[in-house]
């Protein structure tokens, strides 16, 4: 009978086929049935406990009590112990457990293993102490569940207590034990002690690499975690579907292309892509973050059931890359498919909607979201004060920050990014300080909006009394990000020197991020002596970054000095490199239209040219005069000014002028940061149509209206 009870093969027993029918009927039912013995009831319950089958087992429990077997049963209440245990209805476990008298070890690792995995960590770690009061020695099944509940609630203390407890009883080299231990420390993010206790296993199995591997990978390793794969496939062992999920995922971070195609390449061989989801969605978050999203979508398409997680790594994937777009077309495939989405798939999608200023787009996944009850959600509602104010409506994000409750660190630092980028520099402090009253404490991230803010809007005396005196408070020290800032606010606004001194009193080494910050405000002071000493050395460090080159040519342009642009160009040839081509954006009718230096494949293009046209002449009779300095080119000042004209900032505000009613905003955005006669010829349109118009170049926002700019021609 034991024989098929364990391969709970109940219905073929000749004598369990017809008993087993009366433990699911009611109570009331049972006095018609042939009574069970002690035995019986066990067999059937351990049956259930491994089927968790919660219903039928407290039917049975139900039996039990009404035909007197439970009382003074040792025997039958351990199994209903393990039963409820194993069912996760630790309360019930607990009530059971009580009333037996006679606790014997198996019946204390059922209640201590229960509570550990299902979320009681604590009750874990107290039942272990009366474990040991009632004097009960623990074993090799007791301790796994002990360190996993220490590790769970990063008891570090009680975790060593627990592992000198597990030496001095022998059981450290026990691989079962061992392998809790690795388990634990990783969860304290003790790698080396990890390290340390792996290096002296006598044995060790799939699960004591895969422990390994995945501590490097997710505790900022994930180069070792390579390396610890191949000493794991030279020792013998085979990668599993764990190890998998860890190498992909080192990868992924890493960004390693070709090492994620090797264990792709695996995966296909043993047959494991299509038969785990895990693994594909592992695989089209490493193919999105290595910029092959091609492959990532084929590897997409392939799958026969899409899960969300799938569905978000590739709509997630394409927004990474730039590709908003196509993160919006299947965003909306997503829906139609009737797909469940979550958090991430809506930050995804708000995320995609500010890259290209889809801001009625992203109002629809706003009023979406408050009918399903996600605009409640903190990290949406974050993702929601990002969009609003990348979008251009500072308000909206400001109303947005306003209804959240619970504001957190990131709700914070998302509004004063948003005051700042759209120059509002006083603002942003002025909330900055807010936060520190609320008793937020800033972090990195929160000093680097702030700061970037006071570089928006030229604000050096505040910025530097942050930079110097306020980190100091919160007894942080400044990072690359916000010596960028203070490079780029004291260089924008004409301490160059100071700049330059700063950089070289750095108590880091400067790296490229920052020499390209110096090249910017020289570009700007027209300092080419300073440029040329910062392009030098970021040459040096990233080769081939189109960026800087640019920035050196169109410095040397601007001097005249056109064999020196000439050699910066052929350079930039040599490499194979090519200048980003100015794109510009604009959503009108929730369908957003792209326009390119000088494009003629919009349908309304003849249209746009003839009001270009009319605005050219209107504005020359208002006394603008183009200013050629922003074209460097060595070419006649007609060319030039026609050049000018085909910049796509503008072929966008025409569009909107033939196309939007004459009392809505026109909101654009530009890939590239706009050029000075481009600021000029904007503000004048506004005031000749009496229009608002908000761009939002690389760098920050512009508001224009009645002839003027936000920025105070500061950016």
């Amino acid at each position: 009978m034991n024989g098929y009870v364990t391969v709970r093969k109940l219905n073929k027993h000749p004598f369990l086929s017809k008993h087993y029918s009366y433990a699911t009927t009611d109570v009331a039912d049972y006095k018609f049935a042939y009574p069970f013995t002690s035995l019986q009831c066990g067999c059937i319950l351990q049956s259930l406990t491994k089927a968790r089958s919660f219903t039928k087992g407290r039917k049975l429990h139900a039996y039990m009590i009404a035909s007197g077997l439970l009382q003074n049963n040792t025997y039958l209440n351990t199994k209903l112990t393990a039963f409820y245990a194993n069912c996760a209805c630790m309360d019930e476990a607990e009530l059971v457990f009580d009333k037996i008298i006679l606790k014997n070890s198996f019946l204390w690792n059922c209640m201590i293993r229960g509570y550990s995995c299902n979320q009681k960590s604590v009750n874990s770690l107290f039942l272990y102490r009366e474990m040991l009061k009632f004097g009960k020695r623990p074993d090799n099944f007791t301790y796994p569940f002990v360190l996993k509940a220490c590790g769970d609630l990063c008891h570090s203390d009680v975790g060593r207590r627990v592992h000198a407890e597990i030496i001095v009883r022998g059981l450290e080299s026990d691989m079962y034990v061992a392998n809790s231990l690795l388990s634990m420390y990783l969860k304290f993010g003790k790698m080396e002690t990890t390290r340390n206790l792996f290096d002296k296993m006598p044995r060790r199995d799939n699960t004591s690499w895969n422990t390994l591997i995945s501590g490097y990978s997710k505790l900022g390793d994930p180069g070792e975690a390579l390396l610890t794969y191949k000493r794991m496939t030279e020792s013998g062992f085979v990668a599993d579907s764990t190890t998998l999920l860890s190498i992909l995922y080192a990868s992924t971070e890493l960004a390693s292309l070709k090492q994620g195609k090797v264990t792709h390449g695996y995966i296909i061989r043993h047959h494991i892509e299509h038969t785990n989801s895990f693994i594909t969605n592992s695989l089209i978050e490493m193919y999105a973050k290595c910029n092959s999203v091609m492959v990532a979508r084929e590897v997409f398409e392939k799958m026969s059931s899409k899960d969300t997680v799938a569905w978000n790594s590739m709509i997630t994937g394409y927004e990474r890359n730039g590709n908003a777009f196509e993160s919006l077309r299947l965003f909306c495939k997503m829906v139609s498919e009737n797909v469940e989405f979550d958090q991430v798939t809506l930050v995804a999608v708000l995320g995609a909607c500010d890259q290209i200023t889809a801001i009625q787009f992203g109002m629809s996944v706003h009023s979406f979201l408050i009918g399903t009850g996600f605009a409640s959600n903190i990290m949406v509602a974050t993702a929601l004060i990002n969009t609003y104010s990348k979008c251009g409506s500072l308000y909206c994000s400001r109303k947005i920050f306003d209804e959240i409750s619970n504001r957190n660190l990131v709700s914070w630092t998302a509004m004063v990014y948003g005051y700042g980028i759209h120059g509002r520099g006083k603002e942003a402090i002025a909330l900055f300080y807010e936060m520190i009253e609320n008793h937020i404490t800033p972090d990195e991230g929160a000093f680097t909006s702030v700061l970037s803010a006071c570089s928006h809007a030229g604000l050096v005396k505040e910025g530097k009394e942050i930079f110097n005196k306020v980190m100091g408070e919160f007894n942080l020290k400044p990072n690359l990000a916000h010596y960028s800032c203070m490079i780029d606010l004291l260089g924008r606004s004409g301490h160059l020197e100071e700049a330059y001194m700063l950089v070289n009193a750095m108590e880091i080494k400067p790296t490229s991020e920052i020499w390209a910050a110096l090249l910017s405000a020289c570009g700007l002071c027209k300092n080419i002596e300073l440029a040329e000493i910062s392009a030098q050395k970021y040459f040096e460090m990233k080769p081939k970054r189109v960026s800087s080159y640019i920035c050196l040519s169109n410095i040397y342009a601007f001097k005249e000095r056109w064999s020196d642009v000439e050699r910066v160009r052929a350079l930039l040839r040599e490499q194979g490199l090519k200048k980003q081509a100015g794109c510009s954006f604009i959503e009108l009718d929730k369908m957003v239209h792209r326009f390119l230096v000088g494009d003629k494949s919009h349908p309304q293009s003849e249209e746009i040219y003839v009001k270009l046209r009319e605005l050219r002449e209107k504005l020359r009779g208002m006394g603008y005069k183009a200013d050629t300095s922003h074209v460097f080119y060595d070419v006649p000042e007609e060319v030039k000014e026609d050049m000018l004209w085909d910049h796509s900032e503008r072929l966008a505000i025409a569009f909107a002028l033939i196309c939007s009613g004459p009392s809505s905003i026109i909101r654009i955005t530009k890939n590239l940061r706009v050029c000075g006669d481009c600021h000029t010829v904007t503000k004048l349109i506004s005031k000749l149509t009496c229009r608002e118009i908000i761009m939002r170049d690389i760098r920050r926002f512009h508001h224009f209206r009645d002839g003027l700019c936000s920025c105070g021609d500061f950016w």
